[in-house]
């Protein structure tokens, strides 16, 4: 049995290390419980609901660490090592969401992974009375997942060997460069990015008169385009408890996600002065393309809906422009926390504001995501560019001829057919979960055809907001829960390291 599983010795090792830094990571919102001890539920309660855990992960990570012994990591042997943490974390994540909130497990699991894959569909309710120790811990798994869990690892320890393996297996499994050469220095580089950028989007929002508490919050998942909000209503919030700046907030956190939904490789290059980054390389320029027509679209629908398009063009002067305001506001907020997959709403994506063709829209928006190597979930923008190319290829080769050299260039590199192939295997099967999700959706629920496919778009895109609400989605049945934190896991790790771990020869 040893000989035959070796995979699992060095698999525990690094698991172990992973948990034995995850404890002490636990423990972070007790200073928020400190701070608001004794408001809206904070106090022992919520110092056990991590403090346990804590000591769980902790514990079980010094046992695994010091009972299993390292050896040479391999490629599979990283992917079953991020699926494996992903779980595991998930499950100990949760522990705090039982304790503290009082939660059934499945829930608590279930909130504790769309946390980790910055989905943001939520189990929970009546969010602005729970514990904000709670809340603290709902945002910060997002932002720990935002770049990801293992890079993380990765970045306070320098001893992990196959460490590039791991890299590889958690990040985008296609190719988008590094910043700079060596994978310590580059996972620095990242980390360094992200931490200034939360930092600063903090303190921009907590200039702008919003709460520090939530400040945080919101930093923490807007930049990680997770899109959990301390508030039933979200950003909406507010806007109906009258805000005196509720319009530059929504701005505010509008840009933020942009930059979470931007390659981190871009943010670098403009940090170092390259401005040019902004626009010389195609997917960045797609994706500019994207939200400009996508908001356009979707704001010319709005307006001809509400019949404030005619009037335009009739009596320019008769127009209500802060309505104009208001709708192009609504709208790009909208395209980007949908685009980025962050799931911030202003307005329910399902809600009667947006005609039938914006919420079409929505759904391909969720499908395509962010950019290689931002914190976005998503097929993601390359892998549409990629895709877009190979449809235009093969009608040039039917137009000309079979044997022309057709080589897929993108950005003055040739594609290798390999990365092609798994581009289009990848598409093919989010197409086949995606189908799958939305029947097994159907079949267990009472939701009808477009709100079933949106709930598995959702889970699998890693964006909070469906067509489902979110009294029916905390009342669904466990099978569709089930179904919905596999496609989770599955769209934040890109199917394959998932698939793998149901492979026994995958473990030998």
């Amino acid at each position: 049995m040893r000989n035959k599983y070796r995979r699992i010795h060095c698999i525990a090792h690094f698991i172990g290390n992973l948990l034995s830094i995850f404890g002490p990571i636990l423990l972070l919102p007790l200073i928020v419980v400190f701070i608001y001890w004794g408001q809206k539920g904070d106090g022992w309660i919520t110092v056990l609901a991590f403090v346990i855990p804590a000591s769980i992960s902790f514990a079980l990570g010094l046992i695994l660490r010091n009972a299993f012994k390292p050896k040479t990591l391999d490629t599979t042997g990283a992917m079953l090592i991020c699926g494996v943490s992903w779980l595991l974390v998930s499950a100990l994540g949760a522990v705090p969401f039982i304790l503290g909130n009082h939660s059934n497990y499945l829930d608590a699991y279930f909130e504790a992974m769309s946390g980790f894959t910055t989905t943001g569909i939520t189990m929970f309710s009546g969010l602005d009375e729970l514990p904000r120790s709670i809340l603290f811990w709902r945002a910060l798994t997002q932002w720990l997942g935002g770049i990801g869990i293992l890079s993380f690892f990765l970045a306070i320890t320098f001893r992990a060997g196959g460490a590039h393996h791991i890299f590889g297996a958690e990040s985008h499994k296609i190719s988008s460069g590094r910043p700079v050469p060596g994978l310590f220095h580059t996972v620095w580089i990242l980390w360094g990015i992200y931490g200034l950028f939360t930092v600063l989007a903090m303190g921009i929002l907590a200039l702008e008169k919003m709460p520090v508490f939530d400040a945080v919050c919101h930093a923490l998942t807007a930049l990680s385009t997770g899109g959990f909000s301390p508030h039933d209503s979200s950003i909406e919030y507010y806007m109906l408890i009258g805000h005196p700046h509720y319009r530059l907030i929504e701005y505010t956190l509008t840009f933020i996600m942009m930059l979470g939904g931007i390659n981190f490789l871009v943010h670098y290059r403009v940090l170092t002065r390259d401005v040019k980054a902004l626009w010389d390389n195609l997917e960045i320029r797609y994706w500019w393309r994207l939200i400009a027509a996508f908001t356009f679209v979707i704001a010319m629908d709005h307006l001809r809906k509400a019949g404030v398009l005619g009037a335009l063009v009739l009596d320019p002067r008769a127009v209500d422009f802060g309505a104009l305001e208001r709708t192009f506001r609504y709208t790009l907020f909208q395209v980007i926390s949908v685009l980025t997959t962050t799931g911030f709403g202003t307005k329910d994506i399902g809600a009667d504001f947006f005609p039938a063709l914006s919420k079409q829209l929505f759904l391909i928006m969720m499908v395509i995501g962010g950019c290689v190597g931002s914190t976005g979930g998503g097929i993601k923008v390359l892998r549409i560019v990629i895709l877009n190319r190979l449809m235009f290829r093969e009608l040039f080769k039917l137009r000309v001829s079979k044997k022309a050299s057709t080589a897929l260039v993108i950005d003055k590199r040739m594609v290798p057919d390999e990365e092609s192939h798994r581009v289009a295997a990848l598409f093919f099967t989010w197409m086949t979960l995606l189908v799958l999700g939305g029947g097994i959706t159907a079949l267990f629920s009472n939701q009808g055809p477009w709100a079933s496919f949106s709930g598995m778009f959702s889970a699998l895109g890693n964006i909070g907001p469906c067509y489902i609400s979110v009294q029916d989605m905390i009342h669904i049945h466990p099978v569709v829960k089930g179904t919905y934190i596999f496609g989770m896991l599955a769209g934040r790790l890109e199917i394959l390291p998932v698939l793998l771990l149901f492979s026994r020869r995958a473990w030998r």
